[in-house]
């Protein structure tokens, strides 16, 4: 027999699957001998109040045990000899629009700048031994994307959209623990994930799909139509390592990520129609987690013995613009996220156990596109310069790319503040509401180092004032969280894309260009790592379904 029951129990009963089984045996009248299994379903923690509860909902096994995995299993053909699409960008857009291309017939030849996950790691491990970033491989540019080394969180609101439980059985079934079934915040870890991914590459060869790395798309292959329109055929890529020019034939879904700004820059130049759109711009904030798991479980010895390092999520209103939290990092690092030079841009990650003696988060503002361009046209922004590198006009409100070129100045002047290396400016938290220098920094996880800086002062007032009033009503609705033990880490930009390609509501298909599918969060149509992978599903069915009209 098989019963599911919702409980509500102490973390210490929670913890493992016997302890569960023997409440059950208490609460319900079994004998504890006759429950062989217990499956956990759904798992939350309730730290409303000052005792913490754990809501579970079990499978309870009597006399009998599990005959099924605990995830839904794909089988997934052999596609060598099937037609091609070109799927540009190995992230998780990438990667689930490619295994859903071999599930219905289809077989992905996948294009990606960056190294495979093993290689980009040393890359990424140069930035805070040389300072320097290499613009192909480092936290955004590789194999797994963005995701793939900014820790693996998995929670997403974007259940209309698509099947989000797939997603997740999909990365169990390539080796992802089951806890993220269960848990209401799934995370892998930055530490497990990238094994993950290899296992999702592996298994796309395996297949008969192709992966080539170091391999940079420069443009589309286009052909005219009768109508006066075009289609995309395939793209333009060059090898990175023998420079030899490149072409890759067949529809092309373009999953190139939130920081590919010189596909940004291919698409406005081709005239290829795109729009600015919204981004969240900020800092990152660090405490100590053990001072997070105070506030946040109501207990001065912290998390205790059962208890998961403790999240939060904080919003407020500040004049007419969200004030949020962003990417919580429990027990985790700050990192060095920038993806060229004259940049600094940082992230937040944690390993699977969330066990390092600090939590982070990005602490952002809403600035729309109308906000970036008022912004970069007040110059008591102290953003000085009025073109980009390509001598653009960087205070033109028409330019499609005017959000993007706002994130690119203020990641420069950042790296200025920076003394033009990695290290990053930091501020104490009660510093920066109270507009005083920090005159020392706590210890950080951040890597490359920290430089003490007024961020109050050089931060747009846009963005720093608003900061400021968010931090205060933070610190009223939780006490202790407005402190200097806390430290400010500039600056957070890369929070999305700051483009959106358009594309077809129904068909996917780009609205002017057929046979161009843009996909997932560079494209505009995703936050995280799951709501790409279902935007990478959809693109890869809108192909299937526009090579059989």
């Amino acid at each position: 027999m098989v019963e599911e029951y919702q409980l509500r129990v102490l973390p210490q009963i929670a913890a493992s699957e016997q302890n569960i089984i023997d409440y059950l045996a208490k609460e319900k009248g079994f004998d504890a001998r006759t429950l062989t299994h217990v499956r956990v379903l759904r798992r939350s923690i309730d730290a409303r109040q000052r005792t913490i509860y754990v809501n579970l909902k079990v499978r309870a096994y009597i006399n009998e045990m599990p005959q099924d995995d605990e995830y839904q299993h794909i089988d997934y053909p052999y596609v060598g000899d099937r037609p091609k699409v070109v799927v540009v960008g190995e992230g998780p857009g990438g990667l689930f629009a490619s295994l859903r291309l071999i599930e219905l017939g289809l077989r992905p030849v996948i294009i990606e700048r960056g190294k495979d996950v093993r290689e980009r790691k040393k890359d990424m491990a140069l930035i805070t031994k040389t300072q320097k970033v290499d613009p192909e491989s480092n936290y955004c540019f590789g194999e797994g994307g963005a995701g793939a080394y900014s820790d693996g969180k998995l929670y997403t609101r974007s259940h209309k959209r698509g099947n989000t439980e797939k997603i997740l059985n999909v990365f169990c079934q390539h080796g992802a623990s089951t806890s993220i079934l269960a848990d209401a915040h799934p995370h892998i870890g930055t530490d497990k994930l990238p094994r993950v991914i290899e296992n999702m590459r592996l298994q796309i060869i395996k297949s008969g799909g192709e992966v080539h790395f170091q391999t940079k798309m420069t443009g589309f292959l286009l052909e005219q139509l009768s109508d006066g329109g075009e289609r995309v055929v395939g793209v333009k890529a060059v090898d990175l390592q023998t420079k030899k020019e490149l072409e890759f034939r067949g529809p092309v879904i373009l999953a190139t990520g939130h920081s590919a700004r010189d596909v940004y820059r291919y698409l406005a130049s081709a005239k290829i129609e795109i729009e600015p759109k919204g981004i969240a711009v900020g800092v990152r904030l660090e405490h100590p987690s053990k001072l997070i798991d105070q506030i946040q479980y109501h207990n001065k010895n912290g998390r205790g013995k059962y208890l998961p390092a403790a999240e939060y999520s904080m919003v407020a209103q500040v004049e007419g613009r969200g004030v949020y939290s962003f990417c919580m990092c429990p027990g985790g690092f700050v990192i060095p996220a920038a993806t060229g030079p004259e940049q600094i841009v940082v992230n937040g990650m944690s390993p699977s156990n969330r066990g390092t003696q600090w939590s982070n988060s990005g602490m952002v503002v809403e600035v729309r596109p109308e906000d970036a361009a008022q912004i970069m046209a007040d110059k008591t922004a102290q953003i000085m310069a009025d073109k980009d590198k390509e001598g653009n006009d960087i205070n033109d409100p028409n330019d499609v790319l005017s959000v993007m070129r706002f994130q690119e100045q203020l990641e420069k002047m950042c790296w200025q503040q920076g003394n033009m290396k990695q290290t990053a400016p930091a501020q104490r938290m009660a510093d920066f509401v109270n507009n005083r220098l920090s005159y020392d920094l706590p210890k950080s996880s951040y890597a490359p180092g920290l430089v003490s800086s007024p961020l109050h002062f050089w931060l747009p007032p846009f963005i720093a004032k608003r900061l400021q009033e968010g931090f205060k009503v933070f610190g009223k609705r939780s006490h202790g969280f407005l402190t200097n033990e806390a430290v400010l880490i500039a600056v957070e930009t890369r929070t999305s894309s700051p483009v959106r390609i358009l594309r077809d509501r129904e068909t996917l298909q780009h609205i002017r260009v057929e046979g161009l599918f843009p996909c997932g969060e560079g494209a505009g149509y995703a936050g995280g790592i799951v709501s790409a992978g279902v935007d990478g599903e959809r693109c890869a069915e809108a192909v299937y379904a526009a090579m059989n009209k």
